[in-house]
């Protein structure tokens, strides 16, 4: 049966772009808005995570996100996440200060 783009509502449309892509590395913002909604609503995290196409532990990392900072967007990150600690730091610099020329190991 033919359907035109017209004539689906935005809910339909979104439920088959998410069923469409196989795997996805976060939800948008507006899915995640959508999500804590269904969850306010009252339903169950099995099915928003069953209608959203994720996995169950997705919506639950984002019912505790929102529990814990009112907050269901993403935090805005770049570059590689840092492996030393500020006390690292502090401990690297004068080394760095005294050997200029060595590269990091």
């Amino acid at each position: 049966m033919l359907q035109f783009a017209g004539s689906d509502s935005s809910e339909e449309s979104e439920i088959s772009k998410a069923e469409s892509m196989s795997r996805r590395n976060h939800l948008h913002d507006e899915m995640r808005w959508r999500s804590v909604g269904m969850l306010q609503a009252g339903a169950k995290q099995s099915a928003v995570a069953r209608k959203l196409n994720v996995n169950c532990s997705v919506i639950h990392r984002l019912r505790n996100h929102y529990q814990r900072d009112e907050n269901a967007t993403r935090r805005r990150r770049c570059g590689r996440r840092r492996i030393a600690t500020t006390t690292d730091d502090r401990n690297l610099l004068p080394c760095a200060r005294r050997r200029r020329k060595l590269t990091a190991r």
